[in-house]
């Protein structure tokens, strides 16, 4: 036994002894990682002789080129009685033909180049959307260059769209949201077109001859923007335009007239009566435009109330805390001419929708009485530069994006300093802008659910209440 005792010392001895003299191990080294630096793609902007302003960023990876483009004129300008005009308008100038071509005929083109091309009304503008294989390249010019230049307006399919619109109005009620947006915009801009909807007599109040008048109006060369990106040569593609669109000759127009806003709304309560057990609640205000440069600290701010998903105030609140609520909100919409909006937005039991009341509009007051966490300012400005990055992953993206921005009229470093503005916002910056801006007490509430319980109430939350059908 001493004897094994013995062995099994030496050997420890052995072992602590070659432990001793070994040479430390050598360790891979880190390597040190350099700070992402990002640079904003570059895109070549080109004009031709008549004034159509061209966006081109060639991206050789696919054999496809994509068209967006811009015509300088949107919903802003309809009146009340043909509300709805650009939505028919863009409709028809997509599927009504071009030139000698039959709706049919054109589609059928399209067809058979594997062409995809749509249209779609905006506040400010018409947009469009060409995407085919670089080999059809000569042939959708072509056909796009017919159909902006010569248009049909077939009767017929005018007729056709305009009842699918009527068809989509007569169904925008069964959606509580649709409802609810529609009244809110309504109540933040009254007869402003910013606050006006289609409706089926509207629709029916608009003629081939007014969208006819609309086209000569204003879609001409110089009131035209197209941004081109994916596998082209550029100066092969300045020459194919050259040909298709230069000869056709700037004139000069009158720019469509934006109306003025009279001002700020009144806050009230807006209750919409629907048989549904679930209440949908929104509350809005006006925001800023996009010249303002508290865009900067309010985007933060907004993240930080309910912009953020999960990371933000409201559905930690209501959310994971209570259990009030599936979905709940914020949005912030900077104005790109006129004032945007701010939106705060819940779904919630019809028992619980006064608890859901107090507790968005206690989250809101808390943003404009106390500092944000160094923690929630941190995690907001590094989302939004992260979202920032990844919006310039889409070629196609960059190019209509620098579009946009000089369509809007955007300053010309907007988006070099975007990031460093972000970045340097502070807690300090957040409490102030939520102090001048965020009217927690002066918003308008919409509410959109059963309202029986309340027997035609006079006030709500001290506000006044307009009650409203869901028309």
């Amino acid at each position: 036994m001493m004897r094994t005792i013995a062995l099994l010392l030496l050997l420890l001895a052995t072992l602590l002894s070659a432990c001793a003299t070994r040479p430390p191990l050598d360790y891979p080294v880190v390597p040190e990682i350099p700070p992402l630096v990002f640079a904003i793609p570059q895109v070549e902007r080109r004009n031709l002789d008549n004034g159509l302003r061209l966006y081109l960023h060639p991206e050789h990876e696919l054999p496809l080129v994509t068209i967006s483009l811009m015509i300088g004129a949107g919903s802003i300008g309809e009146t009340e009685p043909k509300a709805g005009l650009v939505d028919l308008y863009a409709a028809s100038l997509r599927g009504g033909g071009a030139g000698r071509l039959t709706p049919e005929e054109f589609d059928q083109e399209l067809d058979r180049l594997a062409a995809d091309l749509s249209f779609r009304g905006d506040i400010y503008a018409v947009n469009g959307t060409l995407s085919l294989h670089r080999d059809d390249l000569e042939a959708g010019l072509a056909l796009l260059a017919e159909l902006l230049r010569r248009p049909r307006f077939d009767s017929r399919r005018i007729s056709l769209y305009r009842g699918q619109l009527q068809e989509r109005i007569r169904r925008q009620n069964d959606e509580p949201r649709v409802i609810a947006r529609r009244k809110l915009l309504r109540a933040l801009y009254g007869d402003h077109p910013l606050g006006q909807s289609a409706t089926i007599a509207s629709l029916d109040a608009v003629g081939r001859d007014d969208l006819l008048a609309f086209h000569r109006r204003y879609v001409l060369p110089n009131n035209l923007w197209l941004a081109i990106s994916g596998d082209f040569d550029p100066q092969d593609m300045m020459r194919r335009l050259d040909q298709h669109l230069g000869d056709w000759p700037l004139r000069p127009f009158e720019p469509q007239l934006i109306p003025p806003l009279a001002g700020p709304s009144e806050p009230v309560v807006v209750a919409v009566d629907k048989n549904i057990p679930q209440t949908t609640v929104l509350f809005g205000q006006w925001s800023i435009d996009k010249d303002n440069p508290d865009h900067y600290p309010l985007r933060v701010m907004n993240f930080i109330l309910g912009g953020g998903g999960f990371n933000s105030r409201l559905m930690q609140e209501l959310r994971s805390n209570r259990g009030l609520a599936y979905s709940v909100y914020s949005s912030l919409q900077v104005g790109r001419r006129l004032p945007g909006w701010f939106v705060a937005g819940s779904e919630t039991r019809t028992g619980t929708v006064d608890e859901v009341v107090g507790l968005m509009r206690q989250e809101m007051r808390r943003m404009t009485e106390e500092e944000v966490s160094e923690e929630e300012l941190m995690t907001a400005r590094d989302s939004l530069l992260n979202s920032f990055v990844f919006a310039f992953e889409n070629p196609h993206e960059v190019v209509s994006q620098a579009m946009r921005l000089d369509f809007y009229r955007y300053e010309e470093d907007y988006l070099q300093r975007y990031r460093e503005r972000v970045a340097a916002v502070t807690a300090e910056d957040v409490l102030d802008v939520a102090r001048r801006h965020l009217l927690w007490d002066r918003q308008v509430i919409v509410l959109v659910g059963d309202q029986s319980a309340e027997g035609g109430s006079a006030s709500r939350y001290g506000l006044p209440v307009a009650g409203m059908s869901e028309e």
